[in-house]
C-alpha cells in the first residue's frame, strides 16, 4: 500500500512539473511577441513609385472622357509586395494636383470620366506602403477630344449603304414603269371583297382607328388606308361610319374621306357625321363603338391601328353579329386576339407596307422593296454566324477564330 500510495505521490509531482514547464513557455512567448512585432513596424518598408504613365483619349466618346495607364510598382509585382494601394492625383488646367481616386494594388488602369471638352487634365499615379509612398513623374496636359465617326461599326455603315442604294435603285425601277413584285397581303386583297359584301347587303362600314393620337404611326398608317377604302366606298355608294376618340383623329378622318369623294366625283355625297368623336375615355369609347356595331349591325369592321385592352372586346362583339373583319395592329399583344376572333389580320409591318401595297406610288414601292432586301441581307448574316458558329463549336475549327478576327480587323480599320 505504501509503495502505491507513494507511486501516486510521484505521478502527480511530475505532473505538476510538466505544467510548470508549459506555462512558463506560454509566458516567455507572449513577452517576446509584441517586441518583434515593433521591430517589423517600425522597420520602414520604402517602395518604388510607378512608371510609364500614360494618359490618352477614351475613344468614340463626347469628349467627356480620358484613360490613364500605368507600370504597377516594383514591390506590386514581387510576391509577398508590400503595396497596399494606388492613387491617382488629377490637376485641371495646370492647377494643383488634388487626389481623385483610391484604387487596389495591381491596378493599372483608371478612366476619368464626366469631363469637359477644351480643358487641360495632367494626372500622376502614388503608390503606397503601410509607412512610405512614391508618386510618378506627372503627365503632359491632355483635353479630352471628340470622335465623329465609330470606325469600330464599319461594317453598320455598310449595311445602311447597301440599304440606300437598294432603296434608290427600286424607286427608279418603279418610276420607269418597272412591275415590282410586292408579296400579296391576304388582309389587304380582302378589302374590296368585304366592302363588296356591305354593298350587297345594304349594311354599313365600321372603321375603328384605333385609340391613340395622329403622333402614333399606327394611326397614320391606318388613315393612309381609309383613303383607299374610302375611294371604293365613294364608288359604291355605301355608307360608312368612323366613331374615333381623338379630335385631331377625326379631323384627318373627316379630310381624307371628303377629298376620296371629291376624287369619286361625288363631293355632294360627303357628310361630316361620318366621322362622329365620341370620348377620350378608353372603355366610355369601346362601349359606343360596341353600341353601334350591336344596332346598326354592319357588314364589316376595319380594325386598323393601335389597340389595347379593348381589343378582344370590339374583337368578339364584331364576330358576334357576323361582320367580315378585316384587323392589323403592330402590338404583339394584341394580335392573338385578331386573329381569333377576326376574319384577316395585317400582322406587324404589315400594317404598314398597306399603304404602299394599296397605293402602288413608285417611292413607296421602292423604299417596301429596298427594305425587304436589307432584311434579306441581315437574314443572310445571321445565317453565316450561325452555322460558322456552330461549325467551330462541332468540330474545333480553329481558323473559324481567325477569320472572324480578320474581319473584325478589316472593318475596324476602313
Amino acid at each position: 500500500m505504501r509503495r502505491r500510495h507513494s507511486r501516486h505521490i510521484l505521478l502527480f509531482h511530475l505532473f505538476l512539473f510538466c505544467l510548470f514547464l508549459v506555462t512558463s513557455s506560454a509566458i516567455h512567448a507572449q513577452s517576446e511577441t509584441p517586441a518583434d512585432t515593433a521591430a517589423v513596424d517600425t522597420a520602414k518598408v520604402q517602395i518604388e513609385p510607378p512608371t510609364s504613365v500614360v494618359v490618352t483619349d477614351h475613344k468614340y466618346d463626347d469628349a467627356d472622357a480620358l484613360e490613364l495607364t500605368w507600370v504597377p510598382s516594383v514591390n506590386d509585382r514581387v510576391p509577398g509586395g508590400k503595396v497596399v494601394g494606388y492613387t491617382v492625383f488629377r490637376s485641371i488646367n495646370e492647377r494643383e494636383f488634388e487626389p481623385l481616386q483610391e484604387l487596389l494594388p495591381g491596378s493599372n488602369f483608371y478612366l476619368d470620366e464626366s469631363l469637359y471638352r477644351d480643358t487641360l487634365y495632367s494626372y500622376y499615379v502614388m503608390a503606397y506602403s503601410r509607412n512610405d509612398s512614391a508618386r510618378s513623374v506627372a503627365t503632359e496636359p491632355v483635353s479630352p477630344q471628340r470622335e465623329w465617326l465609330h470606325v469600330d461599326r464599319a461594317w453598320l455603315f455598310v449595311i445602311a449603304l447597301l440599304i440606300s442604294i437598294s432603296v434608290f435603285y427600286f424607286i427608279s425601277a418603279a418610276k420607269k414603269g418597272e412591275d415590282l413584285f410586292i408579296r400579296k397581303i391576304a388582309g389587304l386583297e380582302a378589302v374590296d371583297e368585304a366592302i363588296g359584301r356591305a354593298t350587297e347587303m345594304g349594311r354599313p362600314i365600321l372603321y375603328i382607328p384605333g385609340i391613340l393620337d395622329m403622333d402614333d404611326v399606327q394611326t397614320l398608317a391606318a388613315i393612309t388606308i381609309l383613303g383607299h377604302v374610302s375611294r371604293t366606298v365613294a364608288d359604291y355608294d355605301i355608307h360608312v361610319r368612323m366613331p374615333v376618340s381623338r379630335s385631331l383623329v377625326m379631323t384627318a378622318a373627316r379630310e381624307t374621306i371628303k377629298a376620296s369623294y371629291q376624287t369619286a366625283g361625288r363631293p355632294d355625297a360627303y357628310n361630316d357625321d361620318m366621322v362622329q368623336y365620341v370620348t377620350d375615355e378608353q372603355f366610355g369609347y369601346v362601349a359606343a363603338v360596341d353600341g353601334i356595331m350591336v344596332r346598326e349591325k354592319p357588314a364589316t369592321v376595319f380594325l386598323l391601328g393601335a389597340f389595347f385592352a379593348e381589343s378582344l372586346i370590339l374583337a368578339e362583339t364584331g364576330n358576334s353579329i357576323n361582320a367580315i373583319q378585316i384587323a392589323g395592329t403592330a402590338r404583339p399583344a394584341q394580335l392573338p386576339f385578331f386573329i381569333a376572333a377576326c376574319d384577316f389580320t395585317l400582322i406587324g409591318e404589315e400594317l404598314f407596307a398597306a399603304s404602299a401595297y394599296l397605293s402602288g406610288e413608285p417611292k413607296q414601292l421602292g423604299s417596301l422593296k429596298g427594305q425587304d432586301v436589307g432584311k434579306f441581307v441581315a437574314m443572310v448574316v445571321i445565317i453565316i454566324g450561325v452555322v460558322a458558329v456552330t461549325l467551330g463549336q462541332a468540330f474545333d475549327v480553329a481558323f473559324m477564330q481567325e477569320i472572324f478576327d480578320a474581319l473584325t480587323y478589316v472593318f475596324s480599320t476602313q
